[in-house]
């Protein structure tokens, strides 16, 4: 085995993981600087190279608290603020939830040095397979599993970085996770043009450089065409604080908040969109004094509403987190992927006490049934999703090829002043991108914006401000590449470099 470049101790070895994962969420939104993202993979297979297994996996799970640590703590706001447990029992849930999540990485360090053997077979190629083969693979493979596994946590999935980069180009065909792919294989390429004299270099640089450039053009390409006329669209954002988003003393208020918003916004939009739950009523309260004339009006001036609204089926007595249009159509879209301790509640026979602590109003929606992920909106096929459900790719492009375009509408309020609204909004962005649709978001306290097919936004409301934003979008017909083969192309592809570089490794291909 080759010793390590950096000969560190322990502890040294761990800090210098966490502080790699660290830098990789300057990476991510709100901050944009996406070549750290693949200096920071680079980092991270120099501190597991020539190491065994259990240091890299020590290294790896390192790598995970400092991306993990610092990209997603926003979560104890929520617990702490908006879900009434004590600040210290707050902080503590969220370390734990973070140090487990922090294991797939641990499990990538550990699995490229397994797979990578010694590096001891004929020739230069087998010290090759790690940086080239089995880290972009493995990496990809644990971001995909982390995506489902218990019903998925694939925020910071390093993809996400490069939506503004040439290598945002490939997310039409391969999705977010074949852009990981291609920031791992970027840095491995990286690390062979570093530590490889002679021919090595120039050929890692220039299949670095063919990377990118593939990339770049790939960009210039429209995978879906223009359909019909362009719309009008109009997010409303009205600001409204989660502590008195349930108190039945402030539903004339928050009503009236939305509907001064979406009258300055009626005369010069066609689609107005309002943010998830922006209703805190259930439909049937509400049907006669709100809803039947605000859809009497949107039929008589042509146009469309679309407002987030809880749903109750009288019969079962279950209720579910609802997207209802109005206008030329009225129809219904319920949530299908839940968020556990928000939405529902996951092992409530076994949590027992514990359940009372989460006092979240609202939180035992149940899921809405299979299918494609579609709303009628005047009459049109809509992609829809509902605040989380936009972080699964799989789940979105279900709508497609037949939506014109995609709704989203969110309430990010619950985890404050934070990363996590600006990297929702990343998120969101990618989703339009892959699916080479514009993407309506309506926020309840921000960032709301409208996004074009290729992921740019269009216009924006900041956060915590209240306002209404109109913005043209054109509908579009046709399917990219991603919306055919979904996530399967790119996992396809890291699993057989990984089986590719376990060979090699061993000198046996």
């Amino acid at each position: 085995m080759p010793s390590p470049l950096f000969p560190l101790p322990r502890w040294g070895l761990a800090l210098a993981a966490a502080l790699a994962g660290a830098v990789a969420v300057l990476g991510f939104a709100p901050f944009g600087l996406w070549p750290l993202a693949v200096l920071a993979l680079v980092a991270f297979y120099g501190l597991i190279e020539g190491r065994p297994r259990g240091l890299g996996l020590l290294a790896g799970w390192a790598f995970g608290l400092g991306l993990l640590g610092f990209g997603v703590f926003w979560i104890r706001i929520s617990l702490n603020e908006f879900g009434n447990l004590p600040p210290v029992a707050a902080h503590l849930l969220t370390a734990v939830f973070i140090a487990a999540m922090a294991l797939y990485y641990g499990l990538a360090g550990w699995s490229v040095r397994a797979l990578s053997g010694d590096g001891a077979g004929a020739g230069p190629t087998p010290a090759l397979a790690g940086p080239l083969l089995i880290l972009p693979g493995v990496w990809v493979l644990l971001e995909w599993l982390r995506g489902w596994l218990f019903t998925g946590f694939p925020w910071l999935s390093i993809g996400y970085t490069q939506i503004d980069s040439p290598l945002g180009g490939w997310a039409p065909l391969v999705g977010v996770y074949g852009v990981s792919l291609a920031v791992a294989l970027s840095a491995g390429l990286l690390w062979v043009a570093v530590r490889v004299p002679g021919r090595g270099r120039a050929l890692a640089l220039v299949g670095l450089l063919a990377l990118w450039s593939a990339g770049a053009g790939l960009r210039l390409v429209d995978w879906t065409r223009p359909e019909g006329q362009p719309l009008r669209a109009a997010v409303i954002q009205a600001n409204i604080q989660p502590s008195m988003k349930w108190d039945p003393e402030a539903l004339v208020p928050i009503l009236q908040a939305h509907l001064e918003l979406t009258k300055e916004r009626l005369g010069q939009s066609d689609l107005i969109v309002w943010p998830e739950t922006a209703v805190p009523a259930f439909l049937d309260e509400v049907r006669d004094g709100l809803i039947d004339p605000m859809a009497a009006q949107a039929r008589e001036e042509h146009k469309s509403i679309v407002l987030g609204i809880p749903y109750r089926d009288l019969g079962t007595g279950r209720y579910y987190n609802g997207l209802l249009s109005l206008g030329a159509t009225e129809d219904l879209y319920f949530k299908r992927h839940l968020v556990a301790f928000g939405e529902f509640m996951p092992f409530k026979a076994w949590l027992g006490p514990l359940v009372k602590y989460f006092e979240v109003p609202m939180s035992d929606f149940s899921r809405g049934g299979a299918g494609a992920a579609t709303l009628k909106v005047g009459g049109v096929p809509v992609g829809a999703s509902i605040c989380y459900e936009d972080v699964f790719p799989e789940e979105v492009i279900t709508g497609l090829p037949a939506a014109a375009y995609l709704i989203n509408v969110s309430n990010d309020a619950w985890f404050g002043d934070s990363l996590a609204p600006y990297q929702h909004l990343e998120i969101a962005r990618m989703r339009a991108l892959e699916a080479g649709r514009p993407l309506v978001r309506a926020t309840n306290t921000g960032v709301s914006a409208v996004i074009d097919h290729r992921g740019a936004v269009l216009g924006s409301i900041p956060l915590f401000k209240r306002a209404a934003l109109t913005v043209e979008i054109q509908p579009r017909a046709g399917a990219t590449p991603f919306v055919w083969v979904g996530n399967w192309l790119a996992v396809g592809l890291a699993l057989g470099m990984v089986l590719a570089g376990a060979l090699v490794a061993r000198g046996r291909a």
